[in-house]
């Protein structure tokens, strides 16, 4: 899977994957320890498998990006438990110090794992990129009526974006649109790196193009923040299938007409893992344990 004019937009579908106890064992060699650990702490498979993607997405990304192996870096958490590229070969992260520009984030839920990602090696020193995913399932399977659904969310979204939402006639072109806008909110606020804590009323999206289509990327929608217009913010939209839409928050993008807005690329499990070099002895235990664990279905 390659990286397209400086940008990834990787999907891994972790519910199709079905891993032997072999697959399993490679896949969990690849990740550090301590995320190993972390891991092993989710009661389902599905959960386990999701978080799991994530990781390695985030690996293959350092790894196609900087051309280094997987030994050679190491991801740490911040402050608020975000991953962030704490170390390469050893040393304390400097990108942007050594004229480097990387970024990623992922996202997981319904069925796939979603990576965005950054890089840019001749980028200006002063240009500081940041990037914001988020995957969410076109579904509803709340106890409540959708209207009341609705009325319970009603100080996480603006009355402009209530207008937009109920202006559909049918259900299911309703839950499209509140899908569609509290992927964009999640998208943005992973990318400051408040997460949903802040006051999403205050978030204010303006719609110019009604619907998100398969196969296309919006990109016309734009940010309000109380009231502000964010300038400095490109967002892109699309589907990965019917059943789930995926929202990138892009903020300083380069002002490069080389970057053309991309369509999520399904990977294969063969190419998360290929080449990498493990980061722990294979743990059979460990994985026949969390094949023990119950699924969601």
């Amino acid at each position: 899977m390659s990286i397209i004019n400086c940008h990834a937009r990787w999907a891994f579908d972790f519910i199709a994957w079905k891993p032997t106890l072999q697959e399993l064992m490679v896949a969990v060699s690849l990740i550090q320890p301590e995320e190993k650990q972390r891991i092993a702490q989710f009661v389902f498979q599905e959960d386990f498998k999701s978080s799991l993607a994530g990781r390695l997405l985030l690996r293959y990304f350092v790894r196609s990006a900087l051309c280094i192996d997987n030994h050679q870096f190491k991801f740490g958490r911040d402050e608020r438990n975000k991953p962030y590229l704490m170390e390469i070969n050893g040393s304390k992260s400097n990108c942007d110090g050594d004229n480097k520009i990387i970024d990623c984030n992922v996202s997981h839920q319904g069925s796939f794992a979603c990576l965005a990602g950054f890089y840019d090696n001749k980028a200006p020193s002063n240009t500081e990129v940041r990037l914001g995913v988020d995957v969410m399932k076109i579904e509803y399977a709340g106890g409540r009526s959708l209207s009341e659904f609705f009325r319970i969310m009603t100080r996480n979204f603006s009355d402009n974006e209530w207008n937009y939402i109920k202006s559909f006639s049918s259900n299911q072109e309703k839950l499209q649109a509140f899908m569609r806008n509290w992927c964009l909110k999640e998208s943005y606020v992973k990318n400051i790196g408040t997460g949903i804590t802040m006051n999403l009323q205050t978030l204010d999206f303006q719609f110019n193009t009604p619907v998100v289509k398969n196969g296309e990327v919006i990109t016309d929608t734009q940010l309000k923040v109380d009231g502000k217009l964010l300038n400095n913010f490109t967002f892109e939209e699309s589907l990965l299938n019917d059943d789930h839409c995926v929202a990138v928050s892009i903020q300083n993008k380069p002002p490069s007409n080389k970057h053309k807005s991309l369509n999520f690329q399904i990977i294969k499990f063969e190419e998360l893992i290929g080449n990498a070099t493990p980061l722990t002895a294979p743990d059979e235990k460990y994985c026949v344990e969390i094949l023990r664990k119950d699924t969601k279905r």
